[in-house]
């Protein structure tokens, strides 16, 4: 007789039946009960908790590309459940064991306190005698996401995607399934919608990220891969229904395959799921508590300091002492709290191959780099310097004195990508390496920050020491995870800038460590409103780094513009600021201020779209947060003077008794707030931002 598991923890109801045959199936994963008629019969094959495929083995189903009828995983049998408590939450683990093999899989759901959200993974153990050839393993499965409907799934289904680039980070498109060519065909088909990424550039197409959901009930999944390599995902249909799919690297889109030896283990790639029955934004919320509670504690996400770095439309990688004086003197005056000098310090000339050694510059410092340093400690800030210490650049005198060992490695051949090498953290000499660096930062030269970059992508892996070349990357991955985690254990004040050409390698993989993520580097201030505006739903405030850069020969409106971009997360300050007007530092000094006074406050925010999603597409768009004391609101307009902008606030449950203008106090913007209708009407100019300030009634 089948038994079936009903979990209820953090708000989410879990099911799990287990067959007469002792086939595990996860009918359910959602914050709403239960419902049994909603499981049609024949249907439950595509239910089923894992897929795992081998080597040498079928994958019993007419599927196309989709991972389904995978074998063994579907030749396992159930063998036990255990419930236990970790420091995370409720843990439940179901191990199913391979009848014809020697392989155990065991499903891990861990629930995370209090937050409404799990993770979920998979462990292969190869209990047999014979090695056993792993070329794909499933992080998560689940069937029925449109089980609840009365439409069919292609009609009732929704998916959110993350697109993502250089210069373009963080822009969620919707689509219907049946617009990414998606149908209801048949009981099933071989048609998929897949997305993946292979390499270290994690999200230089797509963040590791997605939401899907019926659009008819408002139930809906935010699922965030948690992992710094290689990664993929689908979505397809089984048995009259749409199924997701959450993995880290497959063989077929990222050349991993792993040879798992008797009495070997291996664990899979984790994901995080939020279910929701509230739409996106409380799926946003959901994982926002989540971030806050996985990652690394430090005091950087909560005293939220201002750093100034001199590379973004200021000195761009050609830093020198004298450069350096009169930006640390405007920095300081303004309040800024860090000061980072960024790329080229290491090398006289031309830098980009050469990086590797990471020895100050003779030339662009005279009198040593230590004495400008100094300086910026006098003026009551902590020193920063810019460093990219995965890579080598193929003419850094080291490089080639340095064996083989130390770099990823393909057909016989150093993996060149860029004018760079890429070191192999599997090594321990690599890691001896960088820690090396990192101590003389740290505690020879006083630096208090580091801006990690990262500014290759070094393709499909290594075949030095692996299985395939994803075998080899997936364990570089997993390496340098493990050396980051080295490093904050050594120095739990130093503060480590999470960077990739901007934002090509956010994950919340790499988050759980850093506690402080560059957004983007994108040059133009209208554009970045986009990218910043749209961020909150991939990356808490509190870590997202937005660069605020006036020119120097900009006006008061475009200092304004540039500094609401930052204001309700992280201040990156840049530009020229010794060389700006005076009007236009008061306007920074102005924003700052407030900034000050208000972040306690973005620690504890969640984030809201009155107008929808940001797009680049857009000419007008809205970022709120709020919290348990006020909410705040920033509005930006790209088109011309005209109609009045209308942003309905019936997200925010609390009363309001009124709004006012927050920043910039003096320039010009009219506004009224109608109580009954909980709408805002703001009319300000062309190319203008303004940054509200939403008080709440007292009850």
């Amino acid at each position: 007789m089948s038994q079936q598991y009903r979990i209820e923890e953090s708000g989410i109801c879990l099911v799990i039946e287990v067959s007469d045959e002792g086939t595990v199936y996860l009918l359910h994963c959602q914050r709403t009960p239960f419902q049994k008629a909603q499981i049609v019969p024949g249907q439950k094959e595509g239910y089923r908790l894992v897929e795992v495929q081998a080597a040498g083995e079928d994958q019993d189903d007419h599927h196309g590309s989709k991972y389904t009828g995978t074998l063994p995983g579907k030749r396992l049998v159930f063998e036990k459940l255990s419930d236990k408590r970790t420091p995370k939450g409720r843990c439940i683990t179901v191990t199913q064991k391979d009848p014809a093999g020697g392989l155990e899989v065991r499903s891990c759901l861990q629930f995370i306190e209090n937050t409404g959200v799990l993770e979920s993974w998979t462990e292969v153990e190869n209990m047999g005698k014979e090695e056993v050839g792993l070329t794909y393993i499933s992080s998560f499965c689940l069937n029925g996401l449109t089980k609840a409907s009365s439409l069919s799934w292609d009609q009732a289904a929704r998916l959110m995607v993350p697109s993502n680039s250089w210069y373009g980070e963080f822009q969620w498109k919707t689509w219907s399934l049946p617009e990414l060519g998606m149908y209801k065909v048949f009981h099933y088909s071989t048609k998929r919608i897949s997305f993946y990424a292979t390499g270290t550039w994690t999200s230089a197409e797509y963040l590791p990220m997605g939401y899907v959901e019926d659009q008819t009930t408002g139930e809906g999944w935010y699922f965030s891969i948690l992992h710094n390599g290689s990664w993929h995902w689908e979505i397809g249909d089984s048995r009259d229904q749409i199924y997701l799919q959450l993995s880290g690297p497959t063989e077929a889109e990222n050349h991993w395959y792993h040879c798992l030896q008797p009495g070997e283990c291996f664990e899979s790639v984790r994901a995080a799921v939020a279910p929701t029955e509230k739409g996106f934004p409380d799926a946003v919320r959901k994982m926002t508590d989540y971030r806050r509670f996985v990652r690394r504690k430090n005091a950087d996400n909560e005293m939220l300091p201002v750093i100034f770095n001199d590379f973004m439309n200021c000195l761009s990688g050609d830093p020198t002492a004298e450069k350096e004086y009169p930006l640390i003197d405007a920095a300081a005056e303004i309040g800024c709290e860090y000061y980072t000098i960024d790329a080229g310090w290491y090398a006289d000339g031309s830098w980009w191959s050469r990086v590797g050694e990471w020895e100050p510059a003779p030339k662009r410092w005279p009198d040593g780099i230590g004495k400008v340093l100094s300086y910026i400690r006098e003026k009551g800030m902590i020193p920063g310097l810019w460093l990219e210490l995965e890579v080598m650049g193929i003419r850094c005198p080291i490089a080639d004195k340095l064996p083989d060992e130390w770099f990823f490695m393909r057909h016989g051949k150093r993996v060149i990508d860029h004018g760079r090498y890429q070191l192999d953290y599997r090594n321990p000499q690599v890691r001896e390496f960088a820690d090396g660096v990192i101590r003389r930062l740290v505690e020879e030269y006083g630096a208090g920050y580091i801006k990690m970059d990262y500014n290759i992508n070094a393709g499909i892996g290594t075949e030095k020491s692996a299985d395939s070349a994803g075998d080899g990357l997936l364990g570089h991955n997993r390496a340098y995870l493990e050396w980051l985690d080295h490093i904050f254990e050594k120095y739990p004040d130093l503060v480590i800038e999470n960077c990739g050409s901007g934002g090509m390698r956010i994950t919340d993989a790499l988050l759980s460590r850093h506690s402080i993520q560059s957004s983007s580097d994108q040059t133009d201030y209208r554009s970045y409103a986009a990218i910043s505006a749209a961020a909150p739903a991939a990356v808490t405030p509190e870590q997202n780094a937005v660069w605020a850069y006036p020119l120097f020969d900009a006006d008061a409106e475009q200092t304004a513009f540039n500094m609401v971009n930052a204001m309700l997360m992280r201040i990156h300050q840049s530009g020229h600021l010794a060389r700006l007007s005076e009007e236009n530092r008061e306007l920074i000094r102005e924003a700052i201020g407030y900034y000050k006074r208000i972040r306690h406050l973005i620690k504890k925010s969640y984030p809201f779209w009155p107008l929808g999603m940001p797009a680049f597409c857009d000419q007008r768009f809205a970022l709120g947060f709020f919290n348990e004391e006020c909410a705040h609101l920033a509005v930006w307009r790209l088109e011309e003077e005209g109609e009045e902008l209308e942003l309905g606030l019936e997200e925010l449950e609390q009363p309001i008794a009124s709004v006012e203008l927050a920043y910039p106090k003096h320039l010009p913007c009219s506004f009224r707030w109608e109580h009954e209708k909980r709408r805002l009407t703001v009319s300000q100019p062309k190319n203008s931002a303004r940054l509200f300030r939403i008080v709440y009634a007292e009850e």
